[in-house]
């Protein structure tokens, strides 16, 4: 009779034990839900903003987008696998957990590479830096065309800026310095150049979306550690009752 008392104490623990790891799974998955969201909806701003899509033509620099796209479908994907891991938890069904933890591995992998692909293409000495470089350079060069001179005008005004690294480069290049290459009020040449200035103008984008995904990246680990122990207390619970 002592046994059995045993058993069943044991079997009540763990059956607490799985509680308490159950709904804080659920608790977790619905900050991933909440953040998930977040970066869908970010992510999906950057890329639908009013005036953006014509920098980035312009500039011709659509490897930016290759991380927004990434991080937009690891937004999605973060909300209906997190409405399933719920779903899992509380069914306590060992073959969703399993499945459940396969899909936090493969979230955590998507939104570690969108990150990584979004700040490499939007952040100082980034791979988008020569881009921009190549391509501001190649408008002072051909600066007497009409496309290229409203090209320059148009950034050269907008962030203030001048030349691909400042005015030498127009100097190197034999070309006159535009007038929206000076200050309005004092008459002064921008002392910065384009390529620094684009590059900060991404990056105060960029960063807010990669610390929302490292955020998940870190639930995302947490869930899968969760999901595993789960599963675990899940097997010992069913042992527990079959030596009853």
């Amino acid at each position: 009779m002592a046994r059995g008392e045993g058993k069943g104490e044991s079997v009540a623990r763990l059956s607490n034990q799985i509680a308490c790891i159950k709904y804080t799974l659920f608790c977790f998955n619905i900050v991933a839900w909440i953040v998930g969201a977040g970066l869908f909806a970010f992510t999906i701003f950057i890329r639908a903003e009013p005036g953006f899509d014509e920098w980035i033509s312009i500039l011709n620099v659509y490897e930016y987008y290759i991380g927004v796209y990434i991080l937009i479908a690891a937004g999605a994907l973060v909300m209906i696998f997190s409405f399933l891991g719920c779903c899992s938890a509380l069914m306590e069904h060992s073959s969703a957990l399993y499945l459940f933890i396969g899909t936090q591995v493969f979230l955590f992998l998507l939104t570690v590479i969108g990150s990584a692909i979004l700040l490499d293409y939007s952040t100082m000495n980034s791979s988008i830096q020569p881009l921009i470089r190549e391509t501001m350079l190649r408008f002072i060069v051909t600066s007497e065309h009409p496309h290229s001179s409203a090209a320059l005008k148009l950034i050269q005004e907008s962030i203030g800026c001048c030349g691909a690294d400042g005015p030498n480069d127009y100097m190197v290049m034999r070309q006159p310095l535009p007038l929206e290459c000076r200050d309005t009020v004092s008459g002064n040449a921008f002392f910065n150049g384009c390529v620094n200035e684009l590059t900060w103008f991404l990056e105060d984008k960029s960063v807010w979306a990669a610390i929302m995904a490292m955020i998940l990246a870190a639930v995302h680990t947490c869930n899968g550690v969760l999901g595993i122990v789960l599963v675990q207390a899940l097997k010992r619970e069913e042992e527990a009752m079959n030596r009853r």
